[in-house]
């Protein structure tokens, strides 16, 4: 995935997952980690290429987001997300 792939509005969200890393990746990132009801338990801002986020045993997922949105939001540990789908691109993997 090229940067460009992964603008404003865009995310991946892994589910199940407790942890990510960003080998091989050539951008940053920001990683929110959700517990079953969508709840932030952590959230990693602009985690740079070729390193390990933490593993949080409490997570039931990890959306990965452009660098920056973090901030933009102002997401923090607390904060519900919400997830819709509607039109949506969803692939399995």
């Amino acid at each position: 995935m090229a940067p460009s792939d992964f603008g404003d509005g865009r995310a991946l969200w892994i589910v199940p997952c407790r942890g990510v890393h960003t080998l091989g990746m050539r951008f940053p990132i920001d990683a929110v980690y959700l517990d079953r009801a969508g709840i932030v338990v952590h959230a990693e801002p602009h985690l740079t290429p070729w390193r390990f986020a933490p593993v949080k045993l409490n997570s039931a997922g990890v959306v990965e987001l452009p660098a920056g949105t973090l901030t933009k939001t102002g997401t923090t540990v607390g904060d519900t997300i919400e997830i819709r789908l509607k039109d949506a691109e969803i692939r399995l993997l």
